[in-house]
């Protein structure tokens, strides 16, 4: 988990969080604009802003329209000359995205969307990686982006390992077999990666509420069973999104310390949920 720190020497930091471990955490004071990231190097915001509790983007307007002013996913730096994978994401029964990311990254961009099970198709420049994730997405009915209050009502019902890795390689195989690639992009070969075990998903309780923001001395304590994208799973079945985490001052709360934050119950599978958050 990524911590940063405003003020001489303080800057960023990592910790380890470990399954089976407590996790205990008190927000102080207000959710400020966590500034833009470019480079591997942060720049604070220059005002400070205050940003709303439930936002998922802890940015201001003027630092997230910076932020996307240099934006692959965004489409506003189609000039970036590194060479890019398409892949397929898998989260679910008929859960499944296409997207691209940028090869020297590795999994890292499948590891942050929450993907269980995941595969590449192709390696190439970023239009003609772009121009296949289009053609994938008209010709195979899959989307391009899945909100996260989808992947995690799904979360806690997962079929066998075996038959997420045969899906992902039925869809492999009809992409492969599709007119209209782009030349100048590699096909790769169907090679399915699980996370499960990353996740911690094996035996993950039924995700059954989730936190809707955090609230000046708000508190989140329970023990860490499990962690998918940018949500943390709680052993009392509560979900903790990191997302909105972002821009607290986040701070060591008392003993005993219990949960005292507004939640909601996760939606179950089937049924309409949240609409299309972000961009993936």
């Amino acid at each position: 988990m990524g911590w940063y720190g405003q003020g001489t020497g303080r800057g960023e930091r990592t910790s380890l969080l470990g399954y089976g471990q407590p996790l205990a955490f008190t927000a102080r004071g207000e959710r400020h604009c966590t500034g833009i990231r470019r480079a591997g190097r942060r720049t604070p915001c220059p005002t400070g802003r205050t940003v709303p509790g439930r936002a998922g983007n802890a940015q201001c307007p003027e630092c997230a329209g910076l932020d996307r002013s240099f934006s692959v996913a965004a489409d506003t730096h189609a000039g970036d000359p590194r060479t890019y994978r398409v892949y397929l994401a898998w989260f679910g029964a008929g859960l499944v995205k296409v997207g691209i990311t940028a090869e020297e990254r590795g999994s890292a961009r499948l590891l942050e969307q929450g993907a269980v099970a995941w595969a590449w198709l192709g390696r190439g420049p970023l239009m003609a990686a772009r121009r296949t994730e289009e053609l994938l997405r008209a010709a195979l009915g899959v989307p391009d982006r899945i909100a996260y209050a989808r992947k995690r009502s799904v979360r806690g019902e997962l079929p066998p390992g075996p038959e997420r890795a045969a899906e992902v390689a039925a869809l492999h195989a009809r992409a492969a077999g599709l007119e209209g690639w782009p030349e100048s992009l590699q096909r790769l070969e169907c090679e399915v990666t699980d996370h499960a075990g990353v996740f911690g998903l094996d035996a993950l309780p039924v995700p059954a509420r989730v936190i809707t923001e955090m609230v000046p001395g708000g508190t989140v304590a329970g023990r860490l069973v499990g962690a998918a994208g940018p949500d943390l799973h709680l052993a009392d079945g509560l979900v903790v999104d990191t997302r909105l985490l972002a821009g607290w001052e986040l701070v060591a709360p008392g003993e005993n310390a219990v949960t005292e934050v507004p939640v909601a119950a996760i939606p179950v599978p089937g049924r309409d949920t949240a609409a299309q958050d972000g961009l993936f």
